[in-house]
């Protein structure tokens, strides 16, 4: 079987990222390097800052990354996008333009006889009240009526420079924390309490903690978070029979 790829939280238009036309290049050359090699791709939220699709608009740029996502299922290489916490607002634009599979909830599937958990991971484990009442209101039919209630020029602003306070916020000392240890981070406390009632589970994947964590939690099962596409370029690649954890580094061969 050809390779499946997994990766995650590029933020692409992040006004918290001053790189971000060289880092939307970088994803764009790496899907090109794999493109012969894929069998699919699984994007696994947070690929845009922010993402809000209006009855006939959509956020404007990444017209490099649409154009290559496009390239890719022209291609016959399934291309699967799970939303994030930046980018929940998703209705059928990417499904129809560029061919895409969207997945708004987790997912399991099986792949060359291995069970794969997937998911982007906001709001599996532990989260605060406020946490868990933003995420409720931003999934809400109400919280998308109200925000398409506002104009463009300025909810669009107003929501890029909140996810760019977020992001400046949790790169500051003593934002986001590191691996927390198996004790403590919140995924893979959700894995663990999962496997015990789906031992069948050989491999979950994460996005959203922009930390890179490759895991065995038992002989049998393994849990990776795939880092991010802003410092790390990390992703991962299975080929049938091993998965592998990868940075991808221009100029080199990747798998």
């Amino acid at each position: 079987m050809k390779n499946i790829y997994f990766l995650s939280d590029a933020h692409l238009g992040s006004l918290a990222v001053p790189h971000r036309r060289q880092q939307e290049r970088r994803l764009v050359r790496f899907l090109d390097e794999v493109k012969h090699r894929a069998q699919a791709v699984y994007l696994l939220g947070d690929m845009f800052d922010f993402w809000f699709e209006y009855s006939t608009v959509v956020p404007r740029g990444f017209t490099r990354f649409l154009g290559k996502v496009s390239e890719l299922t022209d291609l016959g290489v399934e291309v699967h996008y799970f939303t994030g916490n930046h980018d929940m607002w998703c209705l059928d634009y990417l499904e129809r333009e560029c061919g895409v599979t969207l997945h708004r909830e987790p997912l399991t599937l099986e792949l060359a006889d291995r069970v794969f958990y997937l998911a982007h991971g906001d709001g599996l484990g532990r989260e605060t009240v406020g946490e868990t009442f933003l995420r409720r209101l931003f999934h809400s039919r109400l919280g998308r009526r109200l925000f398409a209630a506002v104009h463009p020029r300025w909810g669009v602003s107003v929501a890029l420079q909140w996810a760019a306070h977020s992001r400046r916020r949790h790169e500051a000392p003593g934002g986001e924390p590191p691996y927390q240890g198996e004790d403590r981070e919140p995924l893979v406390l959700f894995a663990k309490q999962y496997l015990a009632s789906h031992p069948e589970v050989n491999y979950f994947i994460f996005g959203h903690r922009h930390i890179e964590l490759d895991l065995m939690l038992s002989r049998q099962c393994r849990l990776m978070i795939l880092g991010d596409w802003i410092t790390h370029f990390t992703y991962a690649v299975y080929d049938g029979e091993q998965l592998y954890m990868e940075n991808y580094v221009e100029g080199e061969q990747n798998r």
